[in-house]
């Protein structure tokens, strides 16, 4: 998903990709002073990825804005996206910069923090602080890269589980989410009713479908085919595949009329073209969206790793709710949390009807659509219709 991290990129892409290397641990963005750290499991109780496997420890980064209640009950818990991190608010008094939900999350919004302790924390299996591909493996002295566990959507969960325990949160209030964060919103419903109130799962799907995994698949062969990936054990970042896999993807992110209103059939100047445009070293686009596309591939390597696209998005192809379980009706008649589940009219990725069947088959459910020509990434975007339909929720 399209998150706003350009005044935390390591890099401007306005350079002349011909010339420029790209180490392989970009991943990290540079530290935020709200961010911590916590180190979960050890060598006598290590983490066991569902899929086989072992994590001696696992080191979490997350951020939190506002008090936790002593009662350990006012946590609401915010899963972010594939491409996403734990910087969600601002503590401007910390010389904080705007996180990318920024909008949300303050006082007297919908997430407020004077009455909630919001937490979000970075997903195992991420390249933004917690345990993942670009991670040092204490048995090799190197990063995992490709030898890192598969892990689940469930596995994300568990790690966030231990989290809010260390933390001390005895009972969330609320778990909310988009895409990928939705996913996990349902996992948490699911496998930890007794602690969630609440569940807000945004844009998202109870079951990845063969439309969307077959756009993460091709995704994944884009970086599989680009010769610098070297099998996975790369010393830069592979920068033909993974922004060409980013570009797929911002295809699914966005809509057909955003495209149309936004670019048209408009061509590019190409006296103003700078070498950010020519990331696969062909000719140059003779589209303004073509350019738009090549933009937003090369500012994801600039922030991001391949390995890690590789393991998110096969977590995101495992998720099934109904997986090893009941049938999927059954699993989620089974949810007790007070659900809103949120669409977007212009989704391609995760088409409304996809919430719509999760909100038709939870007990205590109500759906709600935000109206957007944006595509998935609306829930990024239409903030004004996102705030009104959670605040009211929360208040229900």
């Amino acid at each position: 998903m399209r998150i706003n991290n350009k005044n935390r990129s390591l890099a401007v892409s306005t350079v002349d990709q011909k010339s420029e290397t790209i180490p392989a641990d970009t991943g990290l963005l540079a530290p935020n002073p709200n961010t911590r750290f916590a180190t979960l499991f050890d060598e006598k109780n290590p983490f066991l990825p569902e899929r086989g496997g072992e994590l001696q420890q696992v080191q979490v980064a997350y951020e939190t804005y506002g008090n936790l209640a002593e009662t350990g009950d006012n946590a609401i818990l915010i899963c972010h996206a594939l491409t996403g991190d734990a910087h969600v608010g601002n503590n401007p008094q910390q010389g904080d910069l705007p996180g990318w939900w920024v909008e949300i999350i303050g006082p007297g919004k919908s997430l407020d923090t004077d009455k909630y302790f919001v937490v979000c924390a970075n997903f195992l299996g991420s390249c933004y602080g917690t345990t993942g591909p670009v991670s040092i493996n204490p048995k090799t002295g190197k990063r995992y890269d490709v030898d890192f566990p598969e892990v689940t959507v469930r596995d994300m969960v568990r790690v966030q589980h231990a989290l809010l325990q260390q933390l001390g949160v005895r009972e969330i209030a609320a778990v909310i989410g988009g895409s990928l964060g939705g996913m996990q919103v349902l996992e948490w419903a699911v496998m930890f009713p007794e602690m969630v109130r609440r569940i807000i799962p945004i844009a998202t799907t109870a079951r990845h479908s063969a439309w969307s995994i077959a756009l993460n698949e091709t995704a994944r062969l884009a970086i599989m085919n680009d010769p610098d990936w070297q099998n996975g054990n790369y010393d830069k970042q592979p920068l033909r595949g993974l922004s060409l896999a980013r570009m797929i993807a911002m295809i699914s992110y966005r809509s057909q009329p955003s495209f149309q209103e936004r670019f048209g059939r408009e061509e590019v100047d190409l006296v103003k073209l700078n070498g950010s445009a020519r990331i696969l070293n062909d000719q140059p686009p003779r589209f303004q969206v073509e350019s738009y596309l090549r933009y937003q591939g090369i500012k994801l390597v600039k922030r991001f790793d391949a390995n890690t696209y590789l393991t998110i998005t096969r977590a995101m192809d495992s998720h099934d709710l109904s997986r090893n379980r009941e049938p999927l009706t059954v699993v989620l008649s089974n949810i007790s949390a007070k659900t809103l589940c949120i669409g977007i009219s212009s989704d391609v990725l995760y088409p409304p009807h996809e919430q719509r069947e999760i909100s038709e088959n939870i007990p205590n459910a109500e759906y709600r659509e935000i109206i957007s020509e944006h595509g998935h990434d609306a829930f990024l975007i239409e903030f004004d219709q996102l705030n009104k339909m959670v605040s009211e929720f929360l208040v229900s």
